[in-house]
C-alpha cells in the first residue's frame, strides 16, 4: 500500500506540473521487485541468498566503471554515494547469511567477507562506504547480545531522523556558523547549494512540489554541475523539492514500514537488526546523497529486506550468544 501510495502520488504531482514521474515509478518497481524475490530466496536458501546477494553487489560495484570512482580526478557525487550504497547493503547481506550459518566456521567465513568489503571500499576510495560497512559489521555484532528487537529498531529509527535532521539543517542554514561551515567543508559547497535550491523549490509549492523530474529544470546550482543531472543528492530534499511534503512523507513512511517488517520478522534477531542497520546506513547515504537514483541500489534493498522478513522453510539455528526473540517483544496477533 505505501509502494502503491508512493507511484500515485508521483502520478498527480506529475500530471499537476507536467513532470517526469518515470524515475520515481522505476525505483518503486525495482523495490518491490528485490523485495519479493528476497522473500521468495530467503525462505528456500537463508544462508546461501544473502551470501550470493553480498558477492553479486560486490561484483557489480567493482565491474560497473559508473559506479566506482575510478581513476576520475572528481567524480560525480552520485557515483561516490551507490559505491557506497551497494558495499553496505552487501555487508549487511554478508552479516545475515552468518547469523544464519548453522556452523561457526562457516559464520566466521561470511563474516571475513563482510570485513573483505570494507577493504573493497578502501581501496575503491569510498570513505563513506568504510565508514558505513563498518557500522554495518560492529552493529551486526552487537545485535547478538540484545534481548529485544524493538530497542534496536527505535534507535535505528532515531538514528535515520537524526541524519535527515541535520540534512535538513543544513539546507537550512539553522546550524550555528561553524558547524555550518565544517559540514559544508565536508559536503562541497556545490552540494549545500543544490540543497538550498531544493529547499527554496520545497517553499514554492508545499503541498505539490514542483513536480517530478523537474528540479534540475528550475535550479540554478544544478545546471552548473559537471556533468548535469538535475538532481539535488538528497532523497528528502528531492521529495520535498519535487513531490512536496507528501511526498516526503510517504517516504520516510517507507522507510518506516521496512523497520516495522523487521520488528515483527519471524528470522532471528540478529539477523533483523543486521538487516535494519544496513538499511539505515543507505538511508543515512540517501540523505546527503544520490544513491537511490539508482536502480541496482533500489533492488538491492528491496531484497536485503525480503531476505530478513522471509520465512524460511527449514528451521534455523538459533545465536550462541543470546535469545533469538522473546515473546514479550512482538506485538499481539
Amino acid at each position: 500500500m505505501v509502494l502503491g501510495a508512493c507511484a500515485t502520488w508521483s502520478l498527480t504531482t506529475a500530471a499537476a506540473h507536467e513532470g517526469r514521474p518515470e524515475g520515481m515509478l522505476l525505483a518503486v518497481l525495482a523495490v518491490a521487485a528485490g523485495y519479493a524475490a528476497g522473500r521468495i530466496f530467503g525462505a528456500l536458501l537463508p544462508v546461501a541468498a544473502p551470501c550470493a546477494g553480498a558477492l553479486a553487489g560486490v561484483s557489480l560495484t567493482v565491474a560497473v566503471p559508473h559506479l566506482a570512482p575510478g581513476p576520475q580526478i572528481v567524480a560525480p557525487l552520485g557515483h561516490l554515494g551507490a559505491t557506497a550504497a551497494l558495499l553496505t547493503l552487501s555487508a549487511g547481506a554478508a552479516c545475515c547469511a552468518a547469523w544464519a550459518a548453522p556452523a561457526p566456521a562457516l559464520r566466521l567465513t561470511l563474516r571475513l567477507l563482510a570485513a573483505a568489503i570494507i577493504v573493497t571500499a578502501a581501496v575503491l576510495g569510498s570513505t563513506t562506504g568504510v565508514v558505513t560497512c563498518t557500522a554495518v559489521l560492529l552493529c551486526s555484532l552487537a545485535a547478538g547480545r540484545m534481548r529485544h528487537r524493538g530497542r534496536g529498531i527505535a534507535g535505528l529509527a532515531l538514528a535515520a531522523a537524526l541524519v535527515t535532521g541535520l540534512t535538513w539543517a543544513v539546507a537550512g542554514s539553522a546550524l550555528p556558523d561553524g558547524l555550518s561551515a565544517s559540514l559544508e567543508n565536508q559536503l562541497t559547497s556545490h552540494r549545500v547549494e543544490l540543497w538550498h535550491d531544493a529547499l527554496y523549490l520545497a517553499h514554492r509549492d508545499t503541498a505539490l512540489g514542483v513536480g517530478p523530474g523537474r528540479f534540475g529544470d528550475l535550479s540554478g546550482a544544478a545546471a552548473q554541475s559537471t556533468p548535469p543531472d538535475g538532481k539535488p543528492h538528497s532523497a528528502p530534499l528531492q521529495q520535498a523539492a519535487e513531490q512536496g511534503m507528501v511526498g516526503v512523507v510517504l517516504l520516510a513512511a517507507a522507510f518506516c514500514w521496512v523497520l516495522f517488517a523487521l520488528w515483527r520478522s519471524p528470522r532471528p534477531t540478529p539477523v533483523a537488526l543486521t538487516a535494519g542497520a544496513a538499511l539505515t546506513a543507505l538511508a543515512a547515504i540517501a540523505a546527503v546523497g544520490n544513491a537511490l537514483s539508482f536502480t541496482a541500489v533500489a533492488v538491492g534493498a528491496g531484497l536485503l529486506a525480503g531476505l530478513a522478513t522471509a520465512r524460511p522453510l527449514t528451521s534455523e539455528p538459533a545465536p550462541s550468544v543470546t535469545d533469538v526473540r522473546t515473546r514479550s517483544d512482538r506485538l499481539t496477533p
